[in-house]
């Protein structure tokens, strides 16, 4: 191949294979399970149309000097939980109050039982906060119970 004379691009056939399931990415780490938790919302925007609007907030991560540094100037906070939806309830629903919006905290299921949940003081913080001011919030160990506690709110359940 030189440069005056490319390959020909020949297109070819999507290959008819399996569905990528939240199953198959979910593994053992934080990571993976929220990725598997956004594959499922993607697929369930149809039922549920307010998981288009749920997002991530990089709060968490390794990151070097310079990129944190730029991170704080521009307002990360430490303590504001991973994963927020902007769907506010509201009234009185089956007896429950009603919620501006719903904030979940991925964990992973070996720190259910630490200290916090695995949960730090400034995530406490920020959660005490939150509900003061009438969010839900909820710290979830895999992406099954945070898919079960966001059908759960969207529902009027919470």
């Amino acid at each position: 191949m030189t440069w005056n004379n490319p390959p020909s691009i020949v297109p070819t056939k999507a290959k008819a294979g399996k569905r990528i399931t939240p199953e198959m990415i979910a593994g053992d780490s934080e990571s993976s399970q929220q990725k598997a938790l956004f594959a499922w919302a993607a697929g369930s925007v149809g039922k549920y149309p307010a998981l288009a609007y749920m997002f991530a907030i990089p709060n968490g991560g390794l990151r070097d000097v310079r990129t944190a540094t730029n991170l704080k100037a521009e307002g990360v906070k430490a303590g504001v939980l991973d994963i927020f939806l902007p769907y506010p309830k509201y009234g009185n629903m089956n007896g429950k109050t009603a919620h501006h919006g719903l904030f979940i905290e991925m964990k992973l299921i070996k720190y259910r039982y630490h200290k916090n949940g695995g949960c730090s003081d400034a995530q406490l913080d920020f959660i005490n906060y939150a509900v003061s001011t009438g969010y839900y919030c909820k710290v979830c160990y895999s992406w099954e119970e945070a898919r079960d506690t966001l059908i759960a709110y969207l529902e009027g359940r919470l």
